[in-house]
């Protein structure tokens, strides 16, 4: 009570320091789009995609309305929290990359090489690895058969027990330990697979220049959810937002392109419509070699929103039409990166695997290795589709992807290599 005996007026309630668990962001263990939508009704043959011309000529080329139907991911993964400055790895909380590790396995279709290991005891994996590494000299053998041998999910536990057991961070062992490819290899391993991911997007725009590719080979393959994963966490780590970045470092139709990948906001359904698949294969036909000049915008809107299946169906019209492929024609019309991201979206929806066996063979052909492309192919990969990676590139190349490893890398690196890859050790 007041000392004139007025009451005291209520206590203001405390808002929530979060938004309330409605929507925004998908639960990693749901499959992706929601089930009721899966159900949805057989494809309507009214012209269900807008037609190109018509959306282009609406001004709604890049739509930007956010992700649809999610629901979050907790709010505390997301507490406020010094933003990494130097660009150093933060470790996550457990269930926050575990949840993040199934966003980027779902719904996967494909072979991997590398399995969770059966009868799997994180604590006796953390005391090896830590007797591996203890006292004079390093068993560098033993670093591989855990950690080339575990799954991501696997490794984030190890780790865990490995900081509870002897107050050490795994990582920081590792670094001190190993050196070179190797070293970057298991470090690449050790990180939860989203944080891996950010730190290549970032390293590829730090410093002076940007490697293209990079972001070419990230965002030109991967799901809505999944880049929605990345960006969220981009800025957590690196307290940037990954649109705003790429923006910076890129310019003219290729700065385009990525903004509107990053937008994550392509049709997913996996319906097809024949009509609206020849309607889209006639404007690429306008807007490229019908035409003075490339309409860059219509190749960007269709190849950046339809669904893969409808995709596939456009292609096989557009090479019906003209008697060659789409990949010729954006090879013709364009050059430099864009017409590279226009390739990687084709090559991606005729077939992943001959893509990314591709980016393998690229990083090993020629004088030198690309150590980094190929250490990122196959730490992303290997527990996804890298089986079929293997098939596809001894299929294009003729020679099998470990002839290949053994020609280019050598040591601890290269029986890494062997272990995540499934093939045997050899000398």
């Amino acid at each position: 009570m007041h000392a004139h005996g007025a009451p005291y007026p209520p206590a203001p309630q405390q808002a929530a320091p979060y938004p309330q668990a409605a929507g925004g962001y998908p639960q990693a263990a749901g499959p992706y789009p929601p089930a009721q939508q899966q159900a949805a009704a057989p494809y309507p043959m009214h012209a269900p995609y807008p037609s190109a011309s018509a959306a282009y000529n609406a001004g709604n080329a890049h739509p930007q309305h956010s992700y649809p139907n999610a629901a979050p991911i907790p709010a505390q993964h997301y507490a406020p929290q010094q933003h990494a400055t130097n660009h150093s790895y933060h470790s996550m909380p457990q269930s926050s990359s575990n949840a993040h590790n199934q966003v980027f396995l779902a719904n996967k279709q494909g072979t991997p090489t590398l399995f969770a290991a059966q009868g799997f005891d994180p604590v006796k994996d953390a005391h090896d690895l830590r007797k591996a590494m203890k006292g004079f000299g390093t068993d560098e053998d033993k670093l591989i058969e855990i950690i080339c041998r575990r799954t991501n999910e696997q490794r984030q536990e190890i780790q865990r027990q490995y900081k509870t057991h002897f107050g050490k961070d795994l990582i920081e062992d590792i670094k001190s330990e190993t050196s070179g490819n190797f070293e970057k290899l298991l470090v690449g391993l050790l990180r939860p697979i989203v944080d891996y991911y950010c730190a290549e997007l970032n390293d590829a725009m730090a410093g002076i220049g940007t490697d293209e590719e990079v972001l070419i080979e990230i965002l030109c393959t991967l799901s809505n959810v999944e880049i929605h994963t990345i960006k969220h966490q981009y800025l957590r780590l690196y307290g940037a937002h990954l649109e705003s970045e790429l923006k910076s470092e890129t310019s003219g139709n290729f700065k385009r392109l990525l903004t509107s990948l990053c937008t994550a906001a392509r049709d997913e359904s996996g319906r097809v419509d024949v009509n609206a698949a020849k309607d889209d294969a006639r404007e690429l036909l306008k807007a490229g070699e019908l035409r003075v000049g490339t309409d860059e915008s219509m190749f960007n809107m269709i190849l950046c929103q339809r669904n893969y299946q409808q995709l596939k169906l456009i292609f096989q019209e557009y090479e019906s039409m003209t008697g060659h492929s789409l990949e010729k024609a954006i090879k013709k019309e364009f050059s430099g990166d864009i017409m590279e991201g226009l390739i990687a979206i084709y090559r991606c929806v005729t077939n992943k695997a001959e893509y990314f066996a591709s980016r393998l063979h690229k990083a090993m052909a020629g004088i030198g290795t690309n150590d980094k492309q190929l250490i990122r192919v196959i730490i992303t990969r290997c527990e996804i589709d890298m089986s079929d990676i293997k098939v596809a590139f001894e299929r294009l190349y003729g020679k099998s992807l470990k002839s290949w490893i053994k020609g280019d890398t050598s040591g601890h690196y290269k029986h890494a290599l062997y272990a995540i890859v499934g093939e045997q050790r050899s000398s």
